[in-house]
Order: structure tokens, then sequence, then C-alpha cells
């Protein structure tokens, strides 16, 4: 029998917590409602209303009604995700999607903001540490007091009392 030890401890945990951080997405993927409603609150109607296809509830819209059926057609049907979606983008357009599929250019939709920040957020802390380098190279050296004399300090002493 092996001898029981934290760090066996830690490494089983470990191992448990990844298996399920892997298996958590799949878990209702068999069901075909829970399919529909994931693929629905994903695309947009595309009416103009800009809502989400399943959430659009203007009076009469007429769009909605048919795009849900399709969807629903497709899910019952077994199709992919992907191909869910590329079959909506070829008949709607890219502007179905409510956000960018992370693949291809899209991708520089979901890189370029964090980018953006990361070097603005560089950019304004070298420009802070390039004033502080000046300002230290630009002030004066401190001095050191001049000596008082004893006569000096007689005369502020008489100069400030009343």
């Amino acid at each position: 029998m092996r001898k029981f030890t934290y760090k066996s401890f830690l490494r089983t945990w470990a191992l448990a917590l990844g298996f399920a951080v892997l298996l958590l997405p799949t878990l209702g993927s068999g069901d075909p409602m829970t399919r529909f409603d994931k693929l629905g609150h994903q695309l947009m109607c595309s009416c103009g209303c800009g809502q989400i296809l399943l959430e659009c509830n203007h009076v009469g819209c007429p769009m909605s009604d048919g795009m849900r059926a399709e969807l629903r057609t497709a899910v019952a049907s077994g199709k992919t995700d992907k191909l869910v979606y590329a079959g909506f983008i070829s008949k709607y357009g890219p502007t179905v999607m409510a956000a960018p599929v992370f693949e291809g250019f899209n991708i520089l939709a979901w890189t370029m903001p964090v980018a953006a920040l990361l070097f603005g957020t560089a950019g304004a802390a070298l420009l802070i540490h390039t004033w502080k380098q000046r300002v230290a190279r630009q002030a004066p050296q401190a001095q050191s007091p001049l000596p008082v004399s004893e006569e000096m300090r007689a005369r502020v002493r008489r100069e400030t009392e009343l």
C-alpha cells in the first residue's frame, strides 16, 4: 500500500479538477433544446432590430420565426455548431453572429482590444518613467544650508519678538 502524502493528494485533486474542467463544456450538449438555446443566443435576428435571435420580441417580426425554424431544423438534423453557423452566415451574412467566431481574420477582433490595452499601458509606463528620469536629471542638487552666525540669530530673534 502506498504511503499517503500531501503532494499525492494535491496531484489527485488537480487531475480531478482538470478532467472536470475538460468535461464541463460537454454537459448538456446531447440535449437538442440545450443546443438550440445555446446556438440561438449566439445568433442575431436579421430584421435589423439588433436583438439576439431567441430574444427578438417585436410583434410581427418578418425574420425571427423563420430563422428559429431553420435553427430548430439544423439542430434536429444533427449538424455541428460550425455547420449551423456556416449555413446562417452564408444565408444572412456575417452580421448574423452575435460575436465574431474565433477563427481566421476574426481572431483580430478578439485579440486587438487586449493588445491595444497592453501596448497602451506599456507606452504610458514608459512615458512616465522617461519623465521621471528627465526631472531627476534636471533637479538641482541639494545644497547644505549656509552657516548662520550667532549675530544673525540674535538679530532674527529681535525682529520677530513683539
